[in-house]
């Protein structure tokens, strides 16, 4: 083992897998696509994929059960990683789901952490089919598989972006983050006193979005009715401004993003301005929306033009161009990631 010491922020989550995997050589020529992108991409056929994804929540880091109750815990990691399919312009069919938990929860607690996860599977019309269970010391950890199935000609990856497309998010942007600022808010008040009552009125709304998020199926069904293929995905789990960046960056792009331009709910507005922050900061940096963020081509905009579900916020430059977001009074800010770190 070198004797040489490099810090994990140094190199970030992106970093840290590229670091580890450079050395790994594909052997299987049915793995299309492994490293890089939402899922992993395996041929079934000539046709069909298969696509897969993993992701973990740890207690403590992604998670704080003193305001996520179980069955919504359950519930948001299915969500999250179907989000990672459609990312890919899949649908997701099945989810294995792995435990580790320590003897603080009784039988009781776990079986709503089900009742959640076997709520977003109907919802989502995906079967769990495996997984495992392991005794923690640390609280609760929890891993889940994805497989969904795309044709292999509707595939979509990251790195598709083409100079002059058009960037479209779906839904709204932001609402996660503020929801959050308000359940951490309501945290610290019933710490200093417990004989306090949450204050959460008004708040239905983004509360939801941070506890309980949907995956964006839908915006994958409109896309087939329209007839649309993105030139790239992704899904918005760390941020836009983070996103942008990953599509830019495997597709060798740049960008200009318009502030007037992103969707905000304005509830998410108004409660970011009760917080002194700034509405798009929270859109662009705040991550959990998992809503979609795509590309298509400018031939395609009258299809998608007029849908409530999409908002066209930039376009594509040259990659010599740089990665820009233009402010209200027309001025180019370099495009930075300053959203969720895993280190």
């Amino acid at each position: 083992m070198s004797e040489e010491r490099t810090e994990l922020e140094n190199l970030g989550e992106f970093g840290l897998i590229d670091r580890l995997t450079n050395k790994f050589e594909k052997k299987n020529n049915s793995t299309v696509f492994g490293i890089g992108d939402d899922a992993a991409v395996i041929a079934l056929s000539d046709t069909e994929s298969t696509l897969i994804s993993t992701d973990m929540l740890i207690e403590g880091v992604h998670f704080n059960l003193m305001y996520m109750p179980l069955k919504h815990l359950g519930y948001k990691a299915i969500a999250a990683n179907v989000s990672d399919i459609c990312a890919m312009n899949g649908i997701a069919e099945q989810v294995t789901v792995s435990i580790a938990v320590s003897n603080r929860f009784p039988v009781e607690a776990l079986e709503e952490l089900y009742d959640g996860i076997k709520t977003a599977c109907d919802r989502y019309k995906v079967d769990l089919i495996g997984g495992d269970t392991a005794s923690s010391l640390s609280g609760l950890t929890i891993s889940i598989s994805v497989l969904g199935r795309v044709n292999t000609e509707l595939i979509t990856y990251r790195s598709g972006a083409k100079e002059h497309d058009l960037i479209i998010v779906s839904g709204d942007l932001g609402a996660a983050y503020v929801g959050l600022q308000v359940l951490e808010r309501e945290k610290e008040v019933y710490n200093a006193n417990p004989n306090i009552q949450p204050d959460l009125d008004g708040h239905d709304y983004i509360i939801e979005r941070q506890l309980k998020p949907e995956a964006r199926l839908d915006i994958i069904g409109f896309l087939k009715e329209l007839d649309v293929v993105p030139t790239s995905m992704i899904d918005i789990s760390d941020g836009l401004a983070s996103e942008v960046l990953h599509i830019c960056k495997s597709s060798k792009v740049g960008c200009h993003i318009y502030d007037e331009k992103i969707p905000i709910d304005g509830t998410t507005s108004m409660t970011a301005i009760e917080f002194n922050l700034d509405p798009n900061t929270c859109a662009m940096n705040g991550g959990e929306d998992y809503e979609l963020l795509f590309t298509i081509a400018q031939s395609d905009y009258e299809k998608i033009k007029g849908n409530p579900h999409m908002t066209v916020i930039g376009h594509i430059t040259h990659e010599q161009d740089g990665t820009y977001y233009v402010d209200k009074n027309a001025s180019a800010i370099e495009l930075k990631a300053q959203g969720w770190n895993h280190f």
